[in-house]
């Protein structure tokens, strides 16, 4: 039977940030060769690839579980969640609307020696497939940070708000969900006991709760990846993340990483609908 979907059952500490993507057209925007290279001396492309990384969490935020659908769960995953072609979407969504300035001052940056170090730092941490481990090693820095005192959990706090000039983290997961479940509900996988509307609402209540823990984990991990750098290199690079060319390409990415994330999800709601709907699950 068709499973019944409770939306108390939301969590608020997703730690994917999806939102909707709405683009401006931007003048002069960068050619698709220049955006391909631009994505390799950044690192998004390794970012993008970590999207496939949450597969499996998919049933589980419509509370099913991944065993439910057998073998081919594994096999729609990896065809939805193509790197290739999640690459693709990023570059077309980048070729229409990042400036040339602003590709161009980004790659200068992280083609640097820091930027370089960086991108090493964070390409590793995107590729960890098991959140707990950077979340306890990193809880466990900012531990030892609280009790030296240390200006360090500011610095990091600074990046954090650095990275997400516009506060969209916590919208962002709400339209995942929101996404998501209205997927799986017009699939068949869930039976949902609550209209849109009413869903919209239930999630706004969650929004304090959801930053405060969306603020904490993403505190834990960049204890975790950055903890290689001192506070100089940390500051040098948040400097460079505060600049308004670099405010336009973080904008853009994160955006661009948020729509496909979410359009993915939705893939596999109705992929998973088609084998599953109907079952005893």
């Amino acid at each position: 039977m068709t499973q019944r979907y409770s939306p108390l059952r939301l969590l608020p500490a997703f730690a994917v940030m999806v939102c909707a993507l709405t683009f401006a057209q931007l003048a002069r925007a960068a050619d698709r060769n220049h955006v391909e290279t631009f994505l390799n001396v950044t690192g998004f492309d390794v970012a993008l690839d970590s999207i496939a990384l949450s597969a499996e969490s998919v049933p589980a935020m419509i509370g099913l579980e991944p065993d439910v659908f057998g073998t081919e769960f594994e096999r729609i995953s990896k065809d939805v969640f193509d790197h290739k072609d999640m690459r693709g979407q990023a570059v077309d969504y980048l070729e229409e609307t990042l400036s040339d300035k602003a590709l161009q001052h980004a790659q200068d940056f992280y083609d640097s020696a820091l930027g370089q170090r960086l991108v090493k730092a964070e390409n590793a941490s995107h590729m960890i497939e098991d959140d707990d481990i950077k979340r306890i090693a990193g809880e466990r820095i900012i531990s030892d940070l609280l009790k030296q005192g240390d200006e360090r959990i500011e610095i990091l706090k600074r990046m954090g708000r650095a990275v997400d000039a516009d506060d969209s983290a916590v919208h962002a997961v709400q339209e995942v969900q929101l996404r998501l479940l209205i997927a799986a509900d017009a699939s068949g996988l869930i039976e949902l006991q609550l209209d849109t509307e009413a869903l919209k609402a239930l999630l706004a209540e969650q929004s304090d709760e959801m930053r405060l823990s969306m603020q904490t984990s993403g505190l834990a991990a960049s204890a975790y990846t950055y903890q290689g750098f001192d506070n100089a290199e940390l500051e040098n690079y948040i400097t460079a993340l505060e600049t308004p060319e670099m405010q336009e390409v973080y904008s853009l990415l994160n955006a661009i990483q948020y729509e496909i994330t979410a359009s993915r999800y939705e893939e596999m709601a109705y992929r998973l609908g088609r084998i599953g709907a109907g079952q005893d699950i």
